[in-house]
C-alpha cells in the first residue's frame, strides 16, 4: 500500500481512517480504537493527512508530525460540502476529509502548540466564570426586585 492522502475523523474512542492513492481511488476505509491509532500510522510511510479542525485535533496533529507525516487541519465548514449525499456517519466524514484535503485552494487551520492551547484554555475558563458570576448577579439582583405585594407578606 502506498498511500498519498488520509482522511482521519476523530472521535472519543472510535476513529476513521480513509486512505487513498494518488490518483483518488481509495486503498483502505478503516475503524481504529485509540490504542489502535498511533500504531497504525508508524507502519505508514509518510503521507498527507488531513483532519477536521476541533480542540483534540492540534494534539493529534502534534503527535503525527512527529512521526513524519504532513498534517493539515480543515475547518469544519470547509470539509462539509465533500460530504456525499446519503448516511451521515464517521467513514463517509473520513473519505470527505481526505477529499478535501487534496484540494488546490483550501484553507487549513494552523496547528497550534502546547503553549498556546495552554493560553487559550485559560482564557476560555476565565471567560466562563465570568459568564456565571453575571448570571448569578443577575440571578441576585431579579429576586430582590419583588413586587410590592410581595414584600408587603414577609
Amino acid at each position: 500500500m502506498n498511500p498519498a492522502t488520509v482522511g482521519l475523523d476523530l472521535a472519543k474512542n472510535v476513529f476513521h481512517v480513509h486512505v487513498a492513492d494518488a490518483s483518488g481511488r481509495t486503498l483502505e476505509s478503516k475503524r481504529l480504537t485509540r490504542r489502535e491509532l498511533m500504531p497504525y500510522f508508524e507502519s505508514l510511510p509518510s503521507c498527507l493527512i488531513g483532519i477536521e479542525a476541533c480542540a483534540t485535533a492540534h494534539n493529534w496533529a502534534r503527535q503525527l508530525q512527529g512521526l513524519g507525516h504532513d498534517v493539515r487541519l480543515i475547518p469544519p465548514g470547509y470539509v462539509k460540502p465533500f460530504v456525499r449525499r446519503g448516511a451521515k456517519n464517521d467513514a463517509t466524514d473520513a473519505a470527505a476529509i481526505c477529499e478535501a484535503v487534496t484540494r488546490p485552494n483550501m484553507r487549513f487551520v494552523p496547528i497550534k502548540s502546547r503553549e498556546d492551547q495552554a493560553f487559550l484554555m485559560l482564557h476560555r475558563a476565565r471567560g466562563l466564570l465570568v459568564r456565571q458570576r453575571t448570571m448569578a448577579a443577575c440571578a441576585f439582583r431579579a429576586h430582590f426586585e419583588l413586587p410590592p405585594e410581595i414584600r408587603t407578606l414577609t
